[in-house]
């Protein structure tokens, strides 16, 4: 395998106009962090990105900030942290889930594949923050879209339209985030023994509150006990987070203390013990096991994630626990997933996503990773790869399954 490392655009052009013309794919990867996602890729060269990298543009003033899409996050989080700010939508770290380092991931591979965290309930996803896009098609041109302010964008606006595509459509060169402050101080709410449904009604009370909820999770007794090294054991746990300023932050826990008194007393978590819990939330901590037992995540309306739970365990051995109040269903199974018994049960319960995280190399070939699109949806799709990447030279198979 010849792997390409080019250190800018124009060897990025370079590398797949000579792919165009010979035909041959290309596996295109920033540092790895996410490469066991999806099918397995038939390709015989790689298109690596990892030394195109650096942050080219940081303007704390004008909340924005533009890097080369090799550039790593762990990078890009320390420069925003020195100025007391962040990346709103707190994107997921895939590397501990999936049997390798933290903070391998990249800015580039952040936007391909729409990363977002528990703030998704409140800030969007990657998508619904980025400004700007450099980068090359599968047809061997460059093309700009965006810019550095929000407003900017005339037609159709090709930055979002590359968010979720895991690199089937483009090879991003340079990217552009709109940066927001990092809240003051956080605090977390937590109610304990309620079962799913019981939690759902109590999430569902915090996210329609005056509280102002940046954070809503479930983590039954099954797996509680697994994060923060064992401090939540003891029973299932429900959580909620409240961030900003400190008497804003207080004056909410307790409006929600009121609000939830029905659902038994709760308890708070400080601001070091929060945040670490919201992380290992995040990043899927308790399934970071370092096996290759399948783990699906799942997002569905919030009202329905435990029914289809409940039903699914009926069927299948799984553990679980639920994020974006619901919504976002982290499910470890014991055994080779059940694809079919499984989007069944979620299209029982109203219908959603279900998309294959891990699982080893020969149960991803036989397995749609990605949720199967409806015809129409699926037709749009072929005629937007075929516009972007008409012979098949980008991640080759990478979310069809044939």
């Amino acid at each position: 395998m010849t792997v390409f490392t080019p250190s800018s655009a124009r060897d990025v052009l370079d590398a797949i106009q000579w792919a165009v013309s010979e035909e041959t794919p290309l596996e295109v990867i920033g540092h790895g962090s996410k490469r066991g996602i999806g099918q397995p890729t038939q390709t015989g060269h790689a298109l690596d990105l990892s030394k195109l990298a650096g942050i080219t543009l940081y303007e704390p003033e004008e909340l924005v900030l533009s890097a080369r899409a090799g550039t790593p996050l762990a990078e890009i989080e320390a420069a925003l942290a020195a100025r007391n700010q962040e990346l709103a939508f707190e994107p997921m770290n895939y590397g501990p889930l999936l049997g390798g380092a933290a903070g391998r991931g990249t800015i580039g591979g952040l936007l391909s594949a729409n990363l977002a965290g528990p703030r998704r309930i409140r800030a969007g996803a990657a998508r619904d923050h980025v400004l700007g896009v450099h980068a090359v098609s599968g047809r061997g041109e460059t093309f700009k879209s965006g810019g550095r302010v929000v407003k900017n964008v005339t037609g159709y606006d090709l930055s979002k339209g590359l968010a979720g595509s895991w690199g089937t459509l483009a090879v991003t060169t340079d990217v552009t985030f709109k940066v927001l402050p990092a809240a003051e101080t956080e605090t977390s709410l937590v109610l304990t023994g309620l079962d799913d449904g019981q939690a759902s009604a109590a999430m569902a009370g915090a996210m329609g509150s005056s509280g102002e909820v940046s954070g809503a999770a479930h983590l039954p007794e099954g797996v509680a006990g697994r994060f923060i090294d064992g401090a939540l054991k003891g029973g299932a746990r429900t959580v909620l987070r409240v961030e900003g300023f400190g008497p804003s932050v207080a004056y909410r826990i307790d409006l929600l203390n009121r609000l939830l008194k029905p659902f038994g007393t709760a308890e708070t978590l400080d601001e070091p013990a929060s945040r670490r819990l919201w992380r290992e939330i995040r990043d899927c901590h308790p399934f970071a096991d370092g096996s290759s037992a399948p783990v699906w995540r799942v997002s569905m309306a919030p009202s329905e994630g435990h029914l289809m739970v409940d039903a699914f365990r009926r069927a299948a051995g799984a553990n679980a626990y639920y994020d974006w109040q619901g919504g976002l269903i982290w499910l470890r199974m014991e055994a080779d997933p059940e694809a079919e018994t499984l989007r069944g049960a979620i299209a029982h319960f109203g219908g959603g996503h279900a998309t294959l995280v891990r699982a080893p190399l020969a149960v991803r070939a036989a397995t749609p990773v990605f949720q199967p699109q409806p015809a129409p949806l699926a037709a749009l799709s072929a005629r937007l790869k075929e516009q972007f990447d008409p012979k098949g030279i980008l991640n080759p198979g990478r979310m069809a399954f044939a």
